[in-house]
């Protein structure tokens, strides 16, 4: 497959103060994109866009070849190829195996098959020894590595993630860092964005530039298209 998404003349108003607006952006599958842009350029909005969260006001918006409409059923069935974690993830009371298994559990996933994906993804962010452990004893970095191994139990296709180096301690970002660069070669596309300078060449990604809701054309990004 070619191409993964497409936004065509896509617009998307929050109140009178912000549009964001896409004339074509193209992303291609297996591959990390990085969002990045200052407060109020837009970056949140668009990664909710391509999480199905939130609809555009005009335009289309195609996944996989598949125009994404306002019928639930469809979004609902693109949602589970789709995991968006967000910049503070909220993590449900209790312990640590009962936040990864919920997810699971509503897409029926259970018994051994979901023991095995939560010990698997709990490996993958260094947190396997923390399975019984309860949420609240967590540090902030602790806790964005739990909402990253709750994303990855449930094998997205692709993986969004809203500044995930946010508010982290620098262990817990290197090794979210270092997860990140072997995703594609798993199959996983990453679109994520970031208010570090740094990190789109530290997880080898394509710089995607917003400004004032806009997409910038540089160098990096001439075509709105990649």
């Amino acid at each position: 497959m070619d191409r993964l998404f497409q936004l065509k003349d896509i617009t998307v108003s929050l109140g009178e103060r912000f549009t964001l607006n896409v004339h074509n952006l193209e992303l291609r599958p297996e591959k990390i994109y990085v969002f990045t842009g200052p407060n109020g350029a837009g970056k949140s909005t668009l990664l909710k866009v391509l999480s199905f969260l939130l609809l555009p006001s005009s335009g289309q918006l195609w996944f996989q070849e598949q125009q994404v409409t306002s019928e639930s059923n469809i979004r609902n069935r693109l949602r589970r190829l789709v995991t968006l974690v967000e910049q503070s993830p909220y993590l449900f009371s209790g312990s640590v195996y009962h936040n990864l298994a919920f997810g699971l559990r509503i897409r029926g996933i259970r018994g051994a098959e979901q023991k095995r994906r939560i010990i698997r993804a709990l490996q993958m962010v260094g947190m396997n020894r923390y399975l019984k452990c309860n949420v609240r004893e967590l540090s902030g970095g602790e806790a964005q590595r739990v909402a990253l191994a709750r994303a990855l139990a449930l094998e997205p296709e692709v993986l969004i993630l809203d500044e995930p180096a946010a508010n982290i301690d620098r262990d817990s970002l290197e090794m979210i860092e270092a997860i990140l660069r072997q995703l594609p070669g798993k199959g996983v596309t990453v679109i994520m964005s970031t208010h570090d300078s740094q990190q789109p060449e530290r997880v080898g990604g394509q710089v995607i530039a917003l400004k004032d809701g806009l997409l910038r054309m540089d160098q990096s990004f001439s075509k709105n298209s990649i």
